[in-house]
């Protein structure tokens, strides 16, 4: 049986700032790759950047969420809290600009969770969380 997972194709503009961000900052390791896409281990799932000339994103808008304008689209990955914090310490010292900090969401209740956002280099927006307890991911 297959492991549940993902396969996420984004498109970017420039290969070797990619590099630089999901490798050198976020700490991916590089699958297979040509000169126009490479694969990424994103936290055992499968991203892959393939290069559009031109593709750099830009908000198709933005949703009020706890005071902060998350922007759409976005994607991204629950964490272990421990992983969270980790990556965003490596986001941090890659200087990196985070779209919306770190911080704690829904503290005590039901779905507490870590959130925070940044942008790669062809401006695709990400969200990592991390669950205090993973079995609240959908609770209400």
């Amino acid at each position: 049986m297959t492991r549940p997972g993902f396969h996420l194709a984004i498109p970017v503009d420039n290969l070797e700032r990619v590099r630089a961000f999901y490798s050198g900052v976020l700490g991916l390791d590089e699958g297979r790759s040509t000169d126009v896409w490479v694969d990424w281990n994103f936290y055992g799932h499968q991203l892959v950047t393939h290069v559009v000339p031109g593709s750099e994103r830009v908000d198709a808008g933005r949703n009020a969420v706890d005071g902060h304008e998350v922007p759409v689209p976005h994607f991204g990955l629950l964490l272990s809290v421990e992983d969270f914090h980790d990556l965003a310490g490596r986001i941090r010292g890659g200087g990196i600009r985070f779209v919306i900090e770190p911080y704690l969401r829904f503290a005590g209740e039901p779905g507490e969770q870590w959130t925070m956002f940044v942008r790669d280099p062809a401006g695709n927006a990400l969200e990592f969380k991390a669950f205090r307890d993973e079995s609240q991911v959908f609770a209400k």
